[in-house]
């Protein structure tokens, strides 16, 4: 058994909240007991994850995509109060990390996305962006098809370059708007997790390739990895529940 405090205490020192000026906060963002045996990680708090890590018996969710973003309607109705309700009903702490989770070199969504596609030397481009190679070079349509088998989803890809890739681009989640980065660096492919009509064009008339894999599969793996290791370091539970999304 872990205490809450303690879980935040070293999430806080691994993932330096405090450098990044983020959308939402960093942390406890709804709370619940004090003990924590299980925590239940996964992409986005939404209402379906909820029920599952209550029926799980959690006492701790953990996400990528929490709550109270910048702009939202602070109200609390509707979609909202049905959400809060539930976890102060059974008195569950809600934890989110958006941008440190991305950025970490180790837990982080880009270090972990590297690891599950097999990209080597994986390194900061610039901002949130990241780059590595292949360990040899490959077919666009191999490429492709590695990442479908991945992350079990089918990656839209446009833009046109090079028949064989090995130098490459990522950033997880809504990060279209890096493309230039990448093409910056002279890279022969580009990975975000959405794509946007303007996309289309710069990987087309650029000379890059772009791959659009999904905000929700390119993110998954950095909630549990850091899920894992709070396991290990305070001898709790983790379960990771993947309550899919086709973006």
């Amino acid at each position: 058994m872990g205490n809450r405090d303690d879980i935040l205490k070293k999430i806080d020192e691994w993932l330096l909240p405090e450098n990044f000026q983020d959308y939402c906060p960093n942390g406890l963002q709804v709370e619940g007991r004090p003990d924590v045996k299980l925590i239940v990680s996964g992409v986005t708090a939404s209402k379906a994850l909820i029920d599952a890590a209550i029926d799980a018996g959690a006492d701790m969710i953990l996400v990528h995509h929490g709550y109270f973003w910048k702009g939202e309607d602070p109200r609390v109705r509707g979609m909202k109060r049905d959400r809060l309700k539930l976890l102060l009903n059974h008195d569950v702490n809600l934890v989110a990390y958006h941008l440190p989770l991305d950025d970490h070199p180790e837990l982080g969504n880009n270090r972990q996305l590297a690891k599950i596609l097999g990209i080597a030397n994986p390194r900061p481009l610039g901002g949130l962006v990241w780059q590595g190679e292949l360990e040899q070079p490959v077919q666009v349509s191999h490429f492709a098809q590695q990442i479908s088998e991945k992350l079990n989803r089918a990656p839209l890809w446009v833009g046109e370059g090079k028949d064989e890739i090995r130098r490459v681009g990522w950033c997880t989640g809504a990060a279209q708007g890096f493309i230039d980065k990448a093409l910056e660096a002279g890279l022969d492919a580009y990975i975000s997790g959405e794509i946007s009509e303007p996309t289309t064009h710069t990987a087309r008339e650029s000379g890059i390739h772009y791959f659009a894999a999904g905000h929700h599969a390119t993110e998954r793996y950095g909630v549990q990895a850091l899920g894992e290791a709070l396991a290990k370091e305070f001898g709790l539970t983790h379960r990771f529940i993947d309550c899919d999304n086709p973006v």
